[in-house]
Parts: C-alpha cells; sequence; structure tokens
C-alpha cells in the first residue's frame, strides 16, 4: 500500500535561505506529512552551530486559509532566530530555549492581531553531548524512547499566541547511544474512527515496533498507522510526524 506522505528529511531551511541540511553527525532526523495540509502544522530543523540541531514542530490553531500569514511569520521567526538564539558556544541552551519561546509567542500574537493558540514543541539537540534541551508549549507529549520504553515529555508551558507574558521552563533529557524522540501533532491523536480516537498510546505503540536507526522509517510508521486506523487518509486535519534518532556507536575493530 502507498501512503500520501509529503517528505523532508535531511532538507531544511537554514536561517533565510533554503540549503541542503548537513548531516547530523551520530544522528538522524525527518519529519513527514501525510496528505494535503489543511491546518496550521509546520515542522522545522537547522543548524545553529558546529554542534547544536534546533528543530520543532508547531501547530496553529485554524484552517490553513485563515492562518497561513501566522504560519509563515511563526516560520520565519524560527529560521531566523533559531540560529542567532544558540549559535553561541557558551549559550546556556535553557534560557535560549526560553528566550526563543518567548519571540516565537510574540510573533504569534502579533500576526494575529491578538490571541491565536499556537501549540508548539521546540528542542535543541546538543551533537557533543547527546542531549536535548526542550520547550513543550501545550503540545501534544513528545515521546522518548530508550532501552527503558517509551517516556512521555509533557507540557512545560502554555500554547504560544495566547498571553504575551507567558513563560517556558525547558529542562534536558539525556538520547542514549540508540534511544529516539518522536513529537507527533494534534491531528496524529485525534484521527478519529468511529468515534475512537488514534491516542496517544497507539502512538506508543507503533513507536516500539517501528526502526532503532532511521528517524525517516520512525515516521513512516506512525503515520502509515493512523491511515490504516481511519481506513482512509485524513483529511480534517494535518497529520505530521517528526523523528530523532541518536545512532549507536560502531562496534569497536577486533
Amino acid at each position: 500500500m502507498k501512503f500520501p506522505f509529503q517528505r523532508d528529511r535531511a532538507a531544511a531551511p537554514a536561517a533565510t535561505t533554503a540549503a541542503e541540511f548537513p548531516p547530523i553527525s551520530g544522528a538522524d532526523i525527518a519529519g513527514l506529512v501525510q496528505g494535503q495540509r489543511v491546518g496550521g502544522d509546520f515542522y522545522g530543523f537547522l543548524r545553529a552551530n558546529s554542534c547544536r540541531v534546533v528543530f520543532g514542530l508547531l501547530d496553529v490553531a485554524g484552517s490553513r486559509d485563515e492562518n497561513q500569514a501566522i504560519v509563515e511569520a511563526a516560520r520565519q521567526t524560527f529560521r531566523e532566530l533559531g540560529c542567532k538564539s544558540f549559535a553561541d558556544p557558551e549559550v546556556n541552551e535553557a534560557d535560549a530555549m526560553m528566550e526563543f519561546c518567548l519571540e516565537l509567542n510574540l510573533t504569534v500574537r502579533r500576526a494575529a492581531s491578538g490571541v491565536r493558540s499556537c501549540p508548539a514543541f521546540v528542542g535543541c539537540y546538543n551533537e557533543a553531548l547527546g542531549t536535548v534541551c526542550y520547550a513543550n508549549a501545550g503540545h501534544t507529549p513528545g515521546l522518548l524512547r530508550d532501552p527503558s520504553g517509551v517516556t512521555e515529555l509533557p507540557a512545560t508551558g502554555l500554547p504560544l499566541g495566547l498571553f504575551s507574558a507567558s513563560t517556558y521552563e525547558a529542562p534536558f533529557v539525556v538520547l542514549q547511544p540508540g534511544a529516539s524522540m518522536l513529537l507527533v501533532s494534534r491531528g496524529v491523536v485525534e484521527a478519529a474512527y468511529k468515534h475512537e480516537e488514534f491516542g496517544l498510546h497507539r502512538v506508543k505503540e507503533h513507536f516500539q515496533r517501528a526502526s532503532r536507526e532511521n528517524a525517516r522509517e520512525i515516521a513512516t510508521v506512525i503515520l502509515a498507522g493512523v491511515q490504516e486506523f481511519l481506513r482512509s487518509s485524513p483529511s480534517e486535519n494535518d497529520v505530521t510526524a517528526l523523528a530523532l534518532v541518536r545512532a549507536q556507536p560502531a562496534p569497536a575493530a577486533g
């Protein structure tokens, strides 16, 4: 069975110009959107410096027709400030993440000329340390998979676009070698068939069975699972997945 995915892997805008996304040292990242975009989902990933990669999944409330200007404003701020905020090798990543989210919040409010809910999950992957500093602004929980199982990364603040004085906590998680992180849009969790939602529990089940090495394969498994559950392509909401995998170290030469 073939699935109508829009695929973006190792390719994303850097700063303000489109460019081939550089390989991530010891890791793999990918994003997929199933079918046609009808809502306000967008994801991005870009390199901030030689050891940091910034990524995020945002969901501006409303239909694509009414929120396109807000989505584009948020996308531009993500591209421009994502690099600047984390470029300094000595920067405190947690402080930078909180400031970054504040700027994204203000961007959404300005573009909307008022209040517009925008759940968001934004992270900064440190290649040297294997850590992710993240903020979950009212988004579907991120999922971290390692040998101990799948752990939820719940909200650390309210959605972007609601209050001008919102604050966002920015904790850290460690991706052990072989561990992976998965972000899915609300459209994945809330995809419903005969009044039953796909739900986060099914996302976890598919995540556990997915590839341990390839980010695009993880995203593909999740979105294929949604389509199989619905018996058709989603049509009422964006269905998006973004995955990050930290590679296992190469075996020592004998």
